[in-house]
């Protein structure tokens, strides 16, 4: 699957940089995540650890010809969102 991403425009990189996230992070996360459902309008959000063990949460749509997706944004989460993330995970 290619995997293309919002690129920033002040510094022409990916913009999940801005968020200490690498492309390839993101690679593993959306390879097998713990969570992937739909959000806001067209997005889904994709929930998973890398192989580092960091938790990212990945905002992305869906390209209209597969097999490839675009990466919104990406950044790591904890707290609040790893507690309710365990929690979801126990009720299936």
């Amino acid at each position: 699957m290619e995997i293309r991403f919002f690129i920033d425009e002040e510094t022409g990189d990916p913009h999940v940089y801005l968020h200490g996230v690498s492309e390839t992070e993101v690679a593993e996360v959306l390879s097998a995540p713990i969570e992937d459902r739909q959000g806001a309008d067209e997005t889904r959000v994709a929930i998973g650890r890398t192989e580092g063990g960091r938790l990212l949460r990945i905002i992305y749509v869906r390209d209209p010809t597969p097999p490839s997706i675009f990466v919104i944004t990406a950044y790591v989460v904890s707290g609040r969102v790893a507690w309710a993330l365990r929690r979801r995970m126990r009720g299936r």
